[in-house]
């Protein structure tokens, strides 16, 4: 098997990236009238290495990561639950802003996991069959391309597992349309650094995969 020089780093700053967004996410701020997670800031950086790992390695490689990404952040919130319903030392008093900041509700948590591994191999898997169709040409069409759709999916389904039932579909269809257009900007603002660095990436891997004949299935690991 080929050995490449910056894949096991690319993954694990994608891990983290997800990770950090993810506690990140326990906060929310304020445009306008307006409200976003606090994680919205890192996490489209979660799709741009979801672009690279599909437009150098390929949709294979790409799986590896995505699977590793989601065992990280099921981890993250598996410690924080354990943490959280360990018994509080005598001497520590903060066991309530523990619970209010990192004791997420189930749902949420839930919510957030299922939808990045949605989001995640729609984005990928649009980005490998663009390549093919066209030829290797137009990286930044498909990069956005793969960003639109694979953010519709992974903030439609976070919002329709976390909300569902508890908020306005008015105001779901509200707070969808704003962090979806936000993660899609936040890609375009990205293609100047993102497309230079692919390129560079591909000439020291010697990489640049066709997914001509891949099995797509996303729960084939090897």
């Amino acid at each position: 098997m080929k050995q490449y020089k910056f894949f096991s780093v690319i993954t694990g700053l994608f891990c983290a990236c997800l990770v950090i967004s993810n506690i990140l996410d326990t906060k929310f701020f304020q445009i306008g009238s307006t409200a976003f997670p606090a994680g919205i800031i890192l996490f489209p950086i979660v799709y741009v290495f979801g672009d690279i790992f599909t437009e150098v390695y390929g949709y294979t490689q790409s799986r590896k990561a995505i699977w590793t990404g989601f065992f990280s952040l099921l981890l993250l919130i598996i410690s924080l639950e354990i943490t959280r319903r360990l018994p509080s030392a005598d001497f520590w008093q903060n066991q309530q802003a523990y619970d209010v900041i990192l004791g997420r509700v189930p749902r949420i948590a839930i919510a957030s996991i299922v939808a990045y591994i949605c989001g995640e191999f729609v984005n990928s898997l649009t980005i490998a069959k663009l390549k093919v169709r066209q030829q290797g040409k137009s990286m930044s069409v498909r990069f956005i391309a793969s960003t639109l759709v694979g953010q519709a999916v992974d903030t439609s389904v976070f919002i329709l597992i976390a909300f569902l039932g508890i908020m306005p579909l008015s105001e779901m269809l509200s707070v969808f349309l704003s962090a979806w257009l936000f993660k899609v900007g936040w890609e375009v603002i990205a293609l100047p650094i993102s497309i230079p660095f692919v390129n560079w990436l591909k000439k020291v891997e010697n990489e640049d995969h066709f997914d001509t004949r891949t099995n797509f299935n996303p729960f084939k690991l090897s």
